[in-house]
């Protein structure tokens, strides 16, 4: 196309302006605007930090031309249009800077609330960028807008005040650094150093900003191809077919391995060479996985700037506490990089392998693999983990299940989660050092997990349903017509009552739930269930095997005798269908009660019924202690009473939104009192006549809760448990059941 096209560039400034004014129109057969709100921050984050976001494809057009393609303006923009060019390539972009700069009072497509976006000052000027640029939805955001005091004390920039023209820009940045120069002089009025220096320091900050600032709106430059206005239609369309249908987009992975070449190292080779090892999971990001792992294990970071620094002799910058600046090499060599490449394949093929395990994670399948995007984090704890002492690694895997297990039915790795697998790399590390460093998505865990609504939990939808899967196939759901433990390889997840039967049940779309599925052979889903309702197929099953056989075997599969009974209704009513899902509902939630907050999900089932049993025998003698010393306190013995408060003064300290008990605080110190301060309390001289009548004997008490106390240590910590001790423990169990009696 000879003299037909044109490169040139445009200023950011100059773009925002052209974009206020309705320069760029939008023609009919383009694809609606579909960026997700992080998307918009991510384009954010790229033109702060100075990063190419790729050419915009305009054709500079005539009103002929416009009215043929029936062209609109840009989403959001809703005053008089002046066009000038029809986008054929770059829309998103386009709309997202006008979204993010101009904040046009609109929702998001698909979404019920407008959306603001900012930059936190402090976090950008500490380089801290993956903190810095983010996004708001709340109706209260836009009394933030019209309070600038406000925003200046939070450090928040409304993107829009970019976007606002004439002197909104340095207004800002002047009132920013007026305000912080004023905190600074209150602080020194009243002598707090500490307060002045980070007031100097954020008034130093503000001028810093704005020179950043400027630079930005007058020197990025966006870059262009125009087409000549006097193209034909026909070949405009055609181009922009070509660029939809057979365009490549490069992504980290390519930009690193052509980067590497002239380094003598062929990237592209050594993923061939990897891939088959980690083919069990079903992606195309494993390549980008692997650097990811790298770079976590490197540099504890893995979002694509940050991989960009594994390139051999590469210079990163490293700001330290102080404020002093310097660089440091991560990757000195092409045969450390190789070293480094291969120590991400072996991280990953052992995650994979302990997550397909089904003994360890249950994901015997890919596509019952909860999240792929969670890969690189976990990877990179489990070799962390390998690093560490021997000693602490059985208690470091518990708190890596933990947060797992959380991670799944919180749906924390649906998005997206560079920064996400950061922060976890981090705080498990400190987590795994340090018991009080317990990351707050655990306690979220624990607040939040009775609340999922499993009935809504299908395939596609999140990764709860796999989630839920996998710990069927961990609790060892047994083949129905067997009996045993099935080959893994040949489960699927059919479902209990058959599609074939969802409208006599007026099931919907919940006949897919998984309360409604679970791991079954073909051949027990084909020759056992067929098409016939539980109230036809159960029956068949007892005859032949027997109802206590048939009862163990489904109550592997969450299903508990009340929801055996339902199937087993005649006629099975659609309100016999809800009641066997709130049943199994109810059953599924209690098992991630106990399998996974209180963690015993290791234990073999016998194991998990004595572990039960203590539990109720402890939970009977603290209600027992409460009732005896009449809710007060300080009538614990005093070393117990010290050794109560200071784990709650611990527990207050770890987590934000505990709460002390002001109703029933002795009831809650009890909480956490271990076996043994329960046995102090009992036996003490003062208290021991309040209980002597129940428990008879210090001596016979004594020996009962050594036994009971040898069994629960046995079962918490993963401790080898001999036949003696097992029985000792039960009959320790038995005696406290008599002597206590049943607690109302």
């Amino acid at each position: 196309m000879l003299n037909a096209q044109k490169p040139d560039h445009v200023s950011l400034n100059t773009l925002l302006n052209r974009l206020r004014e309705g320069r760029y129109v939008i023609p009919d057969f383009q694809r609606e605007f579909e960026w997700e709100p992080w998307d918009i921050r991510d384009l954010m984050r790229s033109i702060f930090l100075d990063y190419y976001i790729g050419s915009l494809l305009l054709w500079k057009g005539r009103p002929d031309n416009f009215e043929a393609l029936s062209c609109e303006g840009i989403y959001g923009f809703d005053e008089t249009l002046r066009p000038e060019h029809i986008v054929l390539d770059g829309q998103q972009r386009l709309t997202a800077m006008y979204y993010a700069f101009v904040s046009p009072d609109k929702p998001l497509p698909n979404r019920a609330n407008r959306y603001y976006y900012f930059l936190k000052v402090d976090r950008f000027m500490a380089e801290e960028y993956d903190e810095a640029f983010n996004y708001q939805w709340s109706k209260g955001w836009t009394q933030l807008l019209e309070n600038r005091e406000q925003q200046f004390a939070q450090h928040i920039f409304p993107l829009s005040v970019v976007g606002s023209g004439g002197w909104e820009l340095p207004n800002w940045v002047q009132g920013y650094e007026k305000y912080w120069e004023e905190r600074a002089k209150e602080a020194e009025e009243l002598k707090d150093l500490p307060a002045e220096r980070a007031a100097i320091m954020h008034a130093k900050n503000a001028r810093d900003f704005g020179d950043q600032l400027r630079t930005l709106t007058e020197q990025y430059q966006i870059s262009y191809i125009e087409l000549d206005e006097e193209l034909g239609l026909d070949k405009v369309c055609d181009i922009f077919t070509q660029i939809n249908s057979k365009g490549v987009q490069l992504d980290t992975f390519d930009l690193i391995n052509a980067l590497l070449k002239p380094k003598g190292l062929q990237l592209k080779h050594m993923w061939r060479e990897a891939s088959p090892r980690l083919e069990f999971v079903d992606t195309d990001k494993m390549n980008v996985y692997i650097l990811q792992v790298m770079s976590i294990l490197k540099q504890s970071y893995c979002s694509p700037k940050y991989l960009y620094f594994l390139l051999p002799g590469t210079e990163k910058p490293i700001r330290e506490k102080d404020g002093s600046r310097r660089k440091e090499i991560l990757v000195q060599s092409t045969d450390e990089f190789s070293v480094l490449w291969s120590k991400g394949v072996e991280a990953l093929e052992r995650a994979i392998r302990l997550l397909r395990d089904p003994r360890e994670f249950g994901a015997i399948a890919s596509k019952y693999l909860p999240y792929v995007s969670i890969l690189p984090a976990f990877a990179a704890i489990q070799s962390y983990v390998r690093s560490i002492d021997a000693q602490q690694r059985l208690d470091a895997q518990r708190k890596i299940s933990h947060w797992y297990w959380a991670s799944v039915f919180l749906n924390r790795y649906s998005g997206s989660v560079e920064t996400t697998a950061a922060r976890d790399f981090q705080d498990l590390k400190a987590w795994i050092t340090d018991d009080n460093h317990e990351p707050s998505l655990i306690d979220e865990f624990k607040l939040r997990f009775r609340n999922i609504d499993l009935r809504s939990e299908r395939r596609s939808s999140s990764s709860i349903y796999s989630g839920i899967f996998n710990l069927l196939v961990i609790q060892g759901a047994r083949d129905w017509m067997s009996g045993h433990a099935p080959q893994h390889d040949d489960l699927d997840d059919h479902h209990i009552i058959p599609i074939s039967k969802a409208q006599k049940v007026k099931a919907g779309e919940r006949i897919h739930s998984i309360l409604n599925r679970t791991p079954l052979t073909a051949e027990s889903n084909r020759h056992v269930i067929g098409d016939q309702l539980p109230n036809a197929y159960l029956p068949k099953l007892i005859q032949k095997n027997g109802e206590s056989a048939v009862r163990s075997t489904l109550e592997s599969h969450f299903i508990s005798p009340t929801a055996f009974d339902i199937l087993l209704r005649d006629p099975f009513t659609p309100e016999d269908f809800d009641a066997f899902l709130a049943e199994r509902q109810s059953t599924i939630v209690a098992a991630i009660e106990y399998l996974l907050i209180k963690e015993r999900i290791d234990l073999s089932p016998d194991l998990r019924d004595l572990d039960e049993r203590v539990e109720q025998v402890e939970l009977k003698l603290r209600h027992l202690i409460s009732e005896a010393l009449e809710g007060e306190v300080n009538r614990l013995p005093p070393h117990v009473l010290k050794k109560v408060e200071d784990r709650l003064a611990g527990e207050t300290k770890r987590k934000a939104n505990f709460e002390i008990d002001s109703e029933n605080p002795l009831g809650q110190r009890l909480q956490f009192s271990d076996l043994r301060e329960l046995q102090d309390t009992i036996n003490s001289k003062s208290l021991w006549p309040l209980f002597a009548e129940k428990f008879k004997s210090k001596e016979a008490l004594a020996t009962k809760f050594g036994q009971l106390a040898e069994l629960r240590n046995g079962i918490r910590h993963s401790r080898a448990i001999d036949e003696i001790t097992k029985k000792e423990g039960d009959a320790a169990l038995l005696w406290f059941d008599r002597a206590i009696g049943d607690i109302s």
